[in-house]
């Protein structure tokens, strides 16, 4: 005698299949939000226009926390936009961060540790994944860090622009710069403990998977 399993309730399915959507308004935004950054390097290298440049990085930035919100208060989370929201966040970092490097509008020691904190938590993100771990939560540090540095970049690029006060930003972007430098190391710092505790877990839950698996067998072919 066979045994069957228990079919999908209706509740598991619709959840299933809101996860599973592709075109969602965040989802929308972190496409513009990728769409824009060569509207970004244009304005900053073709046009040479550092004004407008920063201000369309800052909505880039705020962006970031619009899409969240969404996501979150109106049921608009899917697993594409797990994956496409910090893609876009690290490819603003890098580019946003990269142009105005090149363009000498920063400060060359606080541009280096803001990439270099993001290509090894980018990478270790990749790595952990790969490895079977859970995602990881983004901690209050992380993203205190990260709000801070949206404005840092775009404040400095403006200290650097002819905007009549550009004086005014250098001084602003200096004090959200060491604040939001010091949340994301700290969050960086964090980072360890909760990537090993992420791996963990989801090898338990790969092994709790794998046995509920080998006793379903037996039962369905007796």
């Amino acid at each position: 005698m066979s045994v069957t399993e228990p079919p999908v309730t209706s509740g598991a399915a619709a959840e299933q299949g809101r996860e599973d959507r592709i075109l969602t308004i965040p989802n929308v935004i972190s496409v513009l939000r990728l769409c824009c950054l060569p509207v970004f390097l244009y304005l900053l290298f073709g046009r040479d226009n550092r004004a407008a440049a920063a201000w369309l990085l800052a909505v880039l930035g705020m962006t970031d926390f619009v899409d969240g919100y969404i996501a979150r208060h109106f049921d608009q989370v899917s697993n594409l936009g797990k994956v496409l929201d910090p893609v876009a966040d690290r490819l603003l970092f890098f580019v946003g961060v990269g142009g105005i490097l090149i363009d000498h509008s920063v400060p060359i020691w606080l541009a280096w540790m803001v990439l270099a904190r993001e290509f090894v938590v980018g990478g270790t993100t990749v790595v952990l994944g790969l490895m079977g771990a859970r995602r990881i939560d983004v901690t209050w540090w992380g993203k205190a860090g990260t709000f801070g540095l949206m404005f840092v970049f775009p404040l400095f690029l403006a200290s650097h622009s002819t905007l009549g006060w550009h004086e005014a930003a250098r001084w602003m972007a200096w004090a959200c710069a060491v604040p939001a430098l010091i949340c994301s190391y700290v969050a960086w710092a964090l980072y360890l403990p909760l990537g090993i505790k992420a791996l963990r877990e989801g090898r338990a839950d790969r092994e709790a998977e794998a046995l509920r698996a080998g006793q379903a067998g037996p039962a369905s072919a007796a």
